[in-house]
């Protein structure tokens, strides 16, 4: 003889799916405050953020944006994740797609001027962070450098395969290279916001290229350089009006 097992389908009550959309509800809603932060702190900087001012451009009360971060020091911190993950998304895991090797931190390295191209025009958490908080301590400090520290050791684990590949001589040093290639990035950021120097991208493009060449294991080929003449927005704007100035 066999029993008759019956199923029995659990239905949520009415208040936990209530309450299921409310936090549906909060997280979007969260994100949203998080996304405009981001913007907002990558023209005036993170020490710039502030309760007040996210709630004037969010639209909302100073304590409904309260209630969801509860300090100024979270929503800070809650930006820098927010801005690791993109540059994650957006330099890093791009970058995985390619084989390991030369191929792999040329790819990282393209995408990683891609960023501080589109930057050029707004700015940089990473180096915008820097300048605010380099003599500072606290939570505030410790994500930001921890996030520029999580990139850097990326950055330098890509050179080591690139070594494990015989593409870059074994016998260099793959933290020095990892630093010679982020000082280009660094100079890029200043030449081209600062200074408004219209060849910046070029340079750091031949920069790169160089340290290939400079640190290349023997018999190894070159890739071939990328094509040069990409300019950011502003990059471009400026060097049409040294254009226009030059025939006044």
């Amino acid at each position: 003889m066999t029993e008759t097992q019956t199923t029995h389908k659990t239905v949520p009550s009415p208040a936990a799916e209530n309450g299921r959309r409310v936090l549906i509800k909060g997280q979007q809603t969260k994100t949203v405050i998080i996304d405009a932060a981001l913007g907002l702190a990558s023209q005036i900087g993170l020490e710039g953020l502030s309760i007040g001012a996210l709630a004037e451009v969010t639209g909302m009360s100073k304590s409904g944006v309260f209630a969801h971060f509860g300090s100024r020091e979270e929503l800070q911190i809650s930006v820098i994740r927010q801005y690791h993950e993109r540059f994650e998304a957006e330099v890093f895991y791009a970058a995985m797609q390619k084989p390991r090797g030369l191929k792999r931190l040329q790819a990282m390295f393209d995408n990683w001027m891609v960023q501080t191209s589109a930057e050029i025009d707004s700015g940089c958490i990473y180096i915008s962070g820097a300048v605010e908080f380099d003599d500072r301590t606290g939570p505030v400090r410790d994500a930001l450098a921890s996030s520029v520290a999580t990139w850097q050791t990326a950055l330098r684990r890509a050179v080591e395969l690139a070594q494990d590949e015989g593409q870059l001589s074994r016998a260099s040093d793959a933290h020095q290279i990892a630093f010679e290639i982020h000082g280009l990035i660094l100079a890029l950021h200043y030449e081209a916001r600062f200074l408004r120097n219209p060849s910046a991208a070029d340079r750091a493009r031949q920069g790169f290229q160089h340290i290939l060449t400079r640190y290349a294991a023997t018999g190894t080929p070159a890739l071939p350089a990328p094509a040069s003449g990409v300019k950011s927005p502003k990059v471009a704007a400026v060097s049409k009006a040294h254009r226009k100035s030059a025939n006044d």
